[in-house]
């Protein structure tokens, strides 16, 4: 079985060292769990570590987290179901949110519940993920204010980098905080959370860059990975090693480095472009595309090329690794985002806590 190693006192690393820099800049870290399924162990280490309100997208993940043990405060990160507006208002301190009507439901939730939710009233800059839009949103978010009395409106919200790749910038955070300004003037009252950054934001703190007035950041890769994906850089002062995920070889070949014969699409559908090297080495690992995204896989062995993968196997080349590669082997891989979230979700992967 595929065994994904998870470095505890890494994350524990990644997050103090979060905290120092957004703490600095007067920035609340909002931690991120969607990719870990919401993981109890990696959880209560973010706690630990100073994170006050823990992120998940998937209420499945934060009644994991609460039934082991996890205190709120919980933020659904998702724009939410309205079938599951029960559960999130039970079990969630805030939520992300961008129609009226949802708004209201929540409201009405709140009232019989008697209990108390903040929302985030998100707004579209750019990226055309969740959001009102920018030039629409001062009417539409001054109108949830209007609506809420159990429920309150405590800021606005973006998104960036995870649907268009756009990046952020100070012109875009300048816009969000000129819509939260505009409300206020309407409403009268403070929205005093402005929640614009993610790990691709993070850059603009480090160029001294951010506009003042953008309050919270809501991050995940950057806690786990060290990476930086929408930016395509490593983070320099960041653990990148917390997650490794190891897998055996089931089979040693040296095989022509082209197939032969007519080819069409794979399994996936995908139509895989080899370049002709000759007749090269070649393992087969215990490990596919039902376990995680084996093209997004770095091997740690040098020399190595992961080639292509199915649901259950993956090629690798190791025609130039130095130490002899024979069947029972394992190799291991430091993983992207992608890899790791398919990885952590995959019942067929071990996770092992080092």
């Amino acid at each position: 079985m595929p065994t994904l190693y998870v470095n505890l006192s890494k994350i524990a690393t990644n997050t103090r060292r979060l905290i120092e820099l957004l703490s600095g800049q007067g920035i609340e870290l909002v931690a991120v769990t969607k990719v870990t399924l919401g993981d109890p162990n990696i959880a209560r280490v973010l706690r630990e570590s100073g994170v006050r309100t823990i992120a998940d997208s998937r209420i499945q993940n934060i009644e994991r987290m609460k039934s082991d043990g996890i205190n709120g405060p919980f933020m659904m990160l998702r724009i939410p179901q309205v079938s599951e507006l029960g559960r999130i208002v039970d079990l969630c301190e805030y939520v992300l949110v961008s129609e009226l009507e949802v708004v209201e439901k929540i409201e009405q939730l709140c009232r019989e519940k008697k209990r108390r939710v903040k929302l985030i009233y998100m707004v579209d800059v750019g990226d055309l993920r969740e959001g009102v839009w920018y030039e629409y949103a001062v009417e539409e978010i001054a109108q949830a204010v209007r609506i809420c009395d159990w429920a309150e409106v405590c800021g606005v919200g973006t998104n960036l980098g995870c649907y268009g790749g756009v990046l952020p910038s100070e012109e875009n955070m300048r816009t969000l905080l000129s819509v939260r300004d505009r409300v206020e003037k309407i409403v009268r009252r403070p929205l005093p959370i402005v929640s614009g950054g993610n790990t691709s934001a993070l850059k603009l703190i480090e160029e001294g860059r951010l506009p003042e007035g953008v309050n919270q950041f809501r991050v995940g890769e950057a806690i786990y990975l060290g990476t930086d994906v929408t930016n395509n850089r490593e983070i320099e002062w960041l653990e990148k090693d917390a997650f490794i995920l190891e897998a055996e070889v089931i089979e040693v070949k040296t095989k022509p480095s082209v197939p032969v014969g007519e080819t069409g699409f794979d399994a996936f559908g995908r139509r895989p472009v080899f370049v002709d090297r000759g007749w090269r080495k070649r393992a087969i690992l215990a490990l596919g595309e039902q376990d995680t995204v084996p093209n997004h896989l770095k091997p740690l062995d040098g020399g190595a090329v992961v080639i292509h993968a199915s649901s259950d196997h993956t090629i690798l080349d190791i025609t130039d690794v130095e130490r002899p590669i024979r069947v029972g082997d394992t190799v291991r891989f430091r993983l992207s985002y992608a890899a790791l979230l398919r990885a952590m979700n995959c019942p067929h992967v071990e996770k092992v806590y080092v």
